[in-house]
């Protein structure tokens, strides 16, 4: 090493932190090719009586140089915290692996207990995963708090290697009378896709310990997601969520609006640019209502969610008293929703929270709109087909996923339905329905929170046949009661996609993928029209309503006046006081 790099070296060390048991060489751009490099490196931390943390993030290292370094670590049996990101840049890929093998070793010889581990911005790949593999499963990591894995390039086969390490972890752990308490687990920008996020759900639930997941960026969609979901239901101290910049779709947020409807310390959700849409935006909604007590920010930013659908998402928070920062900007607002949506944050007293709407994206345009449905259906008809070759089994034995949780059917005997019902149902009309006498009861077994759209369906089929003469009327509105009275008395979740159903299939919300409308008829929204009025039917569900009705009227411009009656009783009850 030349006399220059060696001075340079020691006006480094000269500024390197020392105290509080840290030894920090964090940021000083060094450049660590080989054992001569690190002289001055390795006596300090020799002489470092009591190192608990090592920080060389912002270096370069070469491997010869990382073998001396680790020569050094490996009498150090008290150090817990090894800030190692940032610390390969310009190295080949293949160097890497056997550089962390030699740091990973150190801390196992020295028989240390790791708390945190951050070899973030390191880019290594899986070969890189497979350089900490035997670290992570080591006694050393029974310990771990934090692990840090941003922006290291794993893709799908280093997250299922990682996610092994961690599930034996666990075990061994656990087999030793103190399971391994993750709490912070870090690893966007890594291109774990489904397969990596799907395997590394399976250690997240066996852990249950997670207080903060960071998977931002990894180019996840809808089944990916919902395994995620499922994982964070068995990990009930989670306050942070961050999957920014993935794909969730309508399938992937029921799944986790599912989810967090279990957890209770949530803090902070970030599901911004993840195409949530309005559909998955009214899902988020009804779990905003009923759980998320000491919410504090929310994140649906860029997720092309609508004007009417954003409303409903600020009327939840309206009774979040934690809530700092609400941020919908981005979306398909246009300048009169934005203003809209100002107004009714305003209107509740939390205008200072709702973030800036500087880059609103417009109201959505009709066909670019079809084009990406026709798109994105086509791409989930090839998932889904792979879906139901693997489930054929499932299907046979009548196995029930709730929340993500997989559990054998202990419902009653399904219904053995009178050909009556099912001729009703066919081909509907006032006849049948008044011939039906007490046998109208049995229609409820056609409908099921579990099925909203069969369970809408039916409800527009009976709402069609609605006429002034009295029998017909008593009829139908009796037979509106007892189905409404079912579907509503679920969950808040349940019920809002059940009411998102019923507005895809009156046109008053465009959906994903093809959606059979029905041919709206005065006698739906008459129907409509009394059942907002009565107590079974919740006052922030008509306002729900009354949103996509204000905003979508056209598409029941052939109902004349029953939509002024419609429209009348919901602003009548939107406008009663809680």
């Amino acid at each position: 090493m030349a006399s220059d790099d060696i001075a340079q070296l020691a006006d480094a060390l000269s500024k390197t932190h020392v105290g509080d048991g840290e030894l920090s060489y964090k940021g000083l751009g060094l450049k660590l090719d080989d054992a001569v490099s690190v002289e001055e490196l390795v006596r300090e931390i020799e002489q470092y009586q009591g190192l608990r943390a090592l920080r060389l993030e912002g270096n370069t290292v070469g491997v010869e140089a990382t073998r001396a370094i680790a020569k050094a670590l490996e009498t150090k049996d008290l150090l817990q915290r090894c800030y190692w990101s940032d610390m390969f840049t310009g190295r080949l890929r293949s160097e890497i692996p056997t550089a962390l093998r030699s740091l990973g070793s150190s801390v196992m010889i020295a028989g240390a207990r790791l708390t945190e581990l951050d070899l973030s911005d390191n880019a290594f790949g899986p070969d890189g995963v497979k350089g900490i593999e035997q670290l992570l499963k080591s006694p050393s990591c029974h310990s771990l708090r934090e692990l840090r894995l941003n922006n290291c390039g794993m893709g799908v086969g280093g997250g299922k290697i990682l996610a092994e390490a961690l599930i034996q972890c666990y075990r061994q752990s656990s087999s030793h009378g103190a399971p391994l308490n993750l709490r912070v687990f870090i690893a966007g920008r890594n291109r774990l896709e489904n397969e990596g996020a799907s395997a590394l759900a399976k250690a997240f639930q066996m852990i249950g310990s997670l207080e903060e997941v960071h998977m931002p960026q990894n180019g996840i969609n809808h089944k990916g997601v919902a395994a995620l979901a499922s994982a964070m239901q068995h990990n009930p101290e989670l306050r942070v969520l961050n999957l920014n910049d993935n794909t969730f779709t309508k399938k992937g947020t029921v799944a986790m609006a599912q989810a967090l409807r279990c957890l209770r310390n949530v803090q902070v959700i970030n599901f911004g640019d993840c195409l949530v849409r309005s559909e998955g935006a009214i899902a988020l909604a009804a779990v905003l209502r009923e759980g998320l007590p000491v919410l504090k920010a929310l994140n649906l930013s860029f997720g092309e969610i609508t004007e009417a659908a954003a409303l409903v998402v600020a009327q939840a928070v309206m009774d979040k008293p934690y809530m700092e920062k609400v941020d919908l900007n981005g979306n398909c607002l246009g300048e009169e929703g934005c203003e809209a949506l100002r107004e009714v944050m305003e209107s509740m007293d939390k205008g200072d929270i709702l973030a800036s709407l500087s880059d609103d994206e417009g109201e959505p345009d009709d066909e670019e709109e079809e084009e990406e449905e026709d798109e994105e259906e086509e791409e989930e008809e090839e998932d889904d087909d792979v879906i139901d070759d693997s489930n054929e089994d499932d299907e046979e034995d009548e196995d029930i996923k709730e929340n993500g949780v997989t559990r054998k059917d202990d419902s009653p005997a399904k219904h053995h339905h009178p050909a009556e019902i099912m001729s009703f149902l066919s081909s509907p009309s006032v006849e049948k329905l008044l011939q039906l006498g007490d046998m109208r009861t049995d229609l409820l077994h056609q409908v099921d929170v579990s099925d909203p759209h069969k369970s809408a369906d039916v409800l527009l089929k009976v709402a069609s046949l609605y006429g002034e003469e009295p029998e017909t009327k008593t009829a139908v509105l009796e037979t509106i009661d007892d189905v409404l009275k079912k579907l509503l008395s679920g969950s808040t979740l349940q019920s809002h996609c059940f009411l998102t159903s019923l507005l895809l299939m009156m046109g008053l919300l465009k959906g994903e993928g093809k959606m059979k409308k029905v041919s709206l008829v005065p006698g739906h929204l008459l129907c409509l029209e009394h059942a907002v009025q009565q107590e079974y039917f919740p006052r922030h569900y008509a306002s729900l309503l009354h949103n996509f009705m204000s905003k979508n009227g056209d598409a029941l411009h052939s109902c004349g006046a029953a939509r002024e009656k419609l429209s009348s009783a919901l602003e009548k009850r939107c406008d009663e006081k809680h």
